[in-house]
């Protein structure tokens, strides 16, 4: 008995430590669709080939904007490997985390000027075609182009310091260099000996990243396919982040020189792509990792909620049916699929299955078809026009989503109600009970989450990402998922100390909400 009690705390504490290290990357990735936005207008609208198409923008005055624009958005995307340090520092990092922050931007420097200085004694420093040989400019500073991995490994080494020295006693002659003043000292001098490692093994470990990236690129069709499935199966736990950054940011996305630099990453070549006039056609790495999300979020899952509108029972239609227009227009402007994906996922496992699958599918078809049509962080009509449209039909192929996406909705309505009603399934308005959730707000809400946690005191951590409360609990018995569902979520997933409870887009008003209550009381 106490070896299972064990194993079930082991295996809720590793889910814990997942879901803490996926949500760290939520603070850089919430920068990238203010950035995308900036770029994607201000880039598609100075382009030198869209003032020709478009005569009315010519105009000096509204150029100069698109331009301050189109730079505000790149030096973002210029610069995110700093971003993921410091955002990873302070995401895993519980208090103090200016200090956390400070230290990574510390770190990252000392990091990177280590590089430096080797490259200048090795004789290495090269004078021209800095891609050519994997070294870029990063802060001003010549180094080795580590991107977006050696960001996230300056963050992760700046967080384990922190944990060890923030509360350190120093002797008293040195008090005042104890407790949190001690953690940037200490990570500046360990950043020396993470850049001498990283001097000596990230060219090794950088052709290791292009081999794997050229296992996947070998796979072809089907290797897309895998991909896309895989993103959508680690949704539900929150952890697809991990799965998909590498690709958008990373080697493993692929790599290209553009403008005489070496950039890594699906996203980060489109977006550097995106800036440059001289670009014809986009790098088609982006329709492999990127595009085929629009197939899904703009008209696969419309239909699955049509689906489950036609299905419901009569006297519940009208309740369901405003629940689904209102998750399915998340899904169509914006990509936030969750609302749509928890009203199916835990009552019809199956039909999430199929629905991987069939995003699968849309992957693989937007790789056939080379649509390239990049995204900030999801794949909705926004993005679609920003990325796609305002690009033009032959740097994007953007036509073929609206053309692909029409009997994808289809497909999904009624492979869906095939199954729902085949299988009798549960989903929303075919439940057994005749009660219906009351959507709360404010005081009571709030209550009813503090006690379906386990009431104050059990709350160890709060966060959360773009739908879902992040929370880690001292005693995850003490969790009461009735109350949590009658506060308004739409699911809860719990693994152990580590709990998940899926709200939709206001998620982020109601965690100000808890912390308010649990920080004032």
């Amino acid at each position: 008995m106490n070896i299972f009690a064990q194993k079930e705390k082991s295996d809720g504490s590793l889910f814990a430590k997942a879901q803490g290290f996926s949500k760290s990357f939520m603070l850089p990735i919430s920068v990238l669709p203010a950035a995308g936005i900036l770029l994607g207008i201000g880039g598609a609208l100075s382009n030198p080939n869209s003032v020709k198409a478009y005569p009315f923008l010519n105009i000096e005055w509204l150029q100069n904007v698109f331009t301050v624009m189109a730079a505000a958005g790149d030096v973002i995307f210029s610069n995110l490997p700093i971003l993921f340090a410091v955002g990873v520092a302070v995401g895993l990092t519980k208090t103090d985390k200016g200090t956390a922050g400070l230290s990574a931007v510390l770190a990252f420097l000392v990091v990177n000027s280590t590089m430096n200085a080797m490259l200048k004694i090795t004789g290495t420093l090269a004078k021209d075609n800095l891609a050519g040989v994997g070294q870029g400019m990063s802060l001003g500073i010549q180094t080795l182009e580590t991107g977006v991995f050696g960001g996230v490994t300056v963050g992760i080494m700046t967080y384990l310091l922190h944990v060890r020295f923030n509360k350190i006693e120093l002797p008293q002659f040195l008090g005042f260099f104890g407790g949190s003043r001690f953690v940037p000292i200490v990570t500046s001098f360990s950043a020396i000996f993470l850049g001498l490692m990283m001097f000596f093994v990230w060219p090794h470990l950088q052709q290791l990243i292009f081999c794997v990236g050229g296992l996947v690129e070998s796979t072809g069709y089907i290797g897309t396919l895998i991909y896309g499935f895989v993103l959508r199966m680690l949704g539900p736990f929150g952890l697809h982040h991990i799965f998909y950054l590498p690709f958008w940011t990373t080697a493993l996305g692929g790599a290209e020189i553009i403008d005489g630099e070496l950039v890594e990453g699906a996203q980060r070549i489109f977006f550097a792509q995106l800036g440059d006039p001289n670009t014809e056609e986009y790098y088609i790495g982006i329709s492999r990792f990127m595009s085929g999300r629009f197939i899904t979020m703009m008209f696969g899952l419309l239909g699955a909620c049509l689906a489950i509108y036609r299905t419901a029972k009569p006297e519940k239609k009208k309740a369901v049916g405003g629940l689904m227009l209102s998750a399915g227009l998340t899904s169509f402007l914006t990509g936030i699929t969750e609302p749509v994906e928890f009203s199916f996922m835990f009552v019809a496992p199956a039909l999430y299955v199929l629905h991987a699958f069939f995003d699968g599918c849309a992957f693989m078809l937007a790789h056939i078809l080379q649509i390239t049509v990049g995204q900030t962080f999801s794949g909705g009509f926004i993005d679609l026009i920003l990325f796609g449209i305002l690009q033009g039909a032959d740097k994007t192929n953007w036509i073929y989503i609206p053309m692909v996406g029409v009997p994808w909705f289809f497909l999904y309505y009624f492979s869906f109600k095939y199954l729902i009603l085949k299988f009798e399934f549960k989903t929303l308005g075919r439940e057994d009970d005749e009660e219906t959730a009351e959507i709360l707000g404010g005081s009571k809400r709030v209550d009813l989450i503090i006690r379906g946690l386990g009431g104050k005191e059990n709350i160890a951590e709060l966060d959360c990402c773009a739908t879902r409360l992040r929370v880690t609990v001292k005693d995850g018995g003490k969790v009461r998922e009735r109350l949590l569902k009658e506060s308004g979520s739409l699911a809860v997933l719990q693994s152990g100390a580590g709990v998940q409870v899926i709200y939709g887009p206001q998620v982020t008003v109601i965690k100000n909400e808890l912390e308010e209550i649990l920080c004032c009381e």
